[in-house]
């Protein structure tokens, strides 16, 4: 990968290709029982810590001495009544049907996923006798040019009874240009121990594995593609789908909503119904309501936002904010946790930090809540049907009571009782005969 980031945490759509791995894993667990393990080796240090993060046991092979050494670190050999499904880290697409037919072929035997593919350069080759039975696996490095011009592949998935891989692992040897023990040679251990072999045939997408940046960007252009046709199947219009980016598993869109050109959904974003996302705009774990607009080149993190809500242009709602239903929130504003309440707004160039906001309360342009002091962040209260005036500074903590009206320039540095007028600007001077600076011409 040329990259001081292990393959498997490289992202693929927003998610790193080892969790697309172990998403699927658990999704077998769950069905049938189980438990999964994640062999480790280069770079543990990066991966460990996301296995664990996620509930997960991470095994550590302390030599990367291949494929089959690595099963035996994993492999419990106490269970001998269960079954093992060996999956990779690179490999992020292998589809659900395909390893449900496999296990069912594994249950007594070993089994492979096989696929035939149009340029099988770099894959395992299948070799078959003049039965069509398997009888044995040879690495692309190690294969003839006969056997090389074989396009069907392993994929390196497998399943079988784990007392079969308890017997036919230690007899595993690493004569071969590598050095290593491959999981490929329990096919011909088995073989030769008279146990069948069984081929499963997958899908091409099951058995892609990621190698480097241009095969991973590869899978990238799949998997969006995949996406965007589902929304697009279920009701969502996109307006020039191969410019929408939809990242991470969790993405639900109700029907009818519109989401424009160079749109970036980061999961978990969650969007109601007839909703418009324009132009640009840029969500990471948001919520958003039925009927709202979000309006071009606005950014959405963390943030939840109600039901006929109106949002940007050029908006900035950060962690930790909540829009209720009807709240406008325009041009150049930023909202950091913070909560808008029913119908207000903060429509111009203004910043709400750390407060809490009523209803119907109107935010002047150039307002900001002032909520750092140098050491700690301070809260702003705003109660129901405030107003305040264009270029407020609100000095945290300070709270307004329903009502309340502040002058505009105005610098509120106390509380402000229900319905009262707050004006803190100093006597404006007109001086006469005043001569404006000019610069010499030296």
């Amino acid at each position: 990968m040329n990259s001081s980031i292990p393959k498997v945490l490289h992202h693929l759509a927003g998610e790193p290709l080892l969790g697309y791995v172990i998403r699927i894993a658990q999704q077998l667990t769950d069905q049938y029982g189980g438990t999964v393990r994640v062999v480790t080796g280069f770079a543990s240090d990066q991966v460990d810590p996301y296995v664990e993060s996620l509930g997960l046991e991470a095994v550590h092979q302390t030599e990367q001495l291949g494929t089959g050494h690595a099963l035996q670190t994993a492999l419990d050999r106490h269970l001998i009544g269960y079954q093992t499904l060996v999956l990779y880290g690179d490999v992020p697409l292998v589809r659900l049907a395909d390893l449900e037919s496999l296990l069912k072929a594994g249950s007594k035997s070993l089994a492979v996923l096989t696929a035939t593919v149009p340029d099988p350069s770099g894959y395992g080759r299948i070799i078959r006798d003049e039965n069509n039975s398997i009888i044995g696996i040879v690495e692309h490095q190690d294969a003839t040019e006969q056997q090389r011009s074989i396009s069907e592949i392993n994929s390196g998935i497998y399943a079988a009874p784990t007392a079969l891989f308890n017997e036919l692992l230690p007899h595993l040897a690493n004569e071969n240009s590598q050095g290593e023990y491959y999981l490929t040679d329990c096919v011909q251990l088995s073989v030769s121990a008279g146990h069948q072999v069984t081929g499963v045939t997958g899908s091409e997408t099951s058995v892609m594995g990621v190698n480097d940046l241009v095969q991973l960007a590869e899978l990238n252009q799949m998997v969006q593609a995949d996406r965007r046709e589902a929304l697009m199947r279920s009701g969502v219009s996109l307006v020039d789908p191969s410019t929408v980016f939809i990242n991470g598993p969790t993405i639900d869109i109700g029907s009818d909503t519109v989401i424009e050109p160079q749109v970036t959904l980061n999961s978990p974003v969650i969007i109601g119904h007839n909703v418009t996302i324009g132009f640009g705009s840029h969500l990471t774990d948001a919520n958003i309501g039925d009927n709202t607009e979000i309006k071009p080149y606005t950014v959405v993190e963390s943030a939840s936002i109600g039901s006929q809500a109106i949002v940007g242009p050029f908006a900035r709602l950060r962690p930790g904010t909540t829009l209720s239903d009807a709240a406008h929130v325009g041009n150049f504003c930023e909202i950091k946790n913070a909560s808008v309440g029913e119908g207000s707004k903060v429509n111009h160039l203004a910043y709400i930090g750390d407060a809490t906001m009523g209803s119907d309360v109107n935010i002047g342009a150039g307002t900001i809540t002032c909520n750092y002091d140098g050491a700690s962040k301070n809260k702003t209260t705003i109660g129901n049907d405030v107003f305040i005036g264009s270029n407020t500074s609100l000095i945290a903590p300070v709270a307004l009571a329903d009502g309340v009206t502040t002058g505009a320039g105005s610098v509120i540095t106390m509380d402000v009782e229900a319905g009262k007028l707050a004006l803190s600007r100093s006597k404006q001077i007109n001086v006469e005969g005043y001569k404006r600076p000019k610069k010499s011409k030296d």
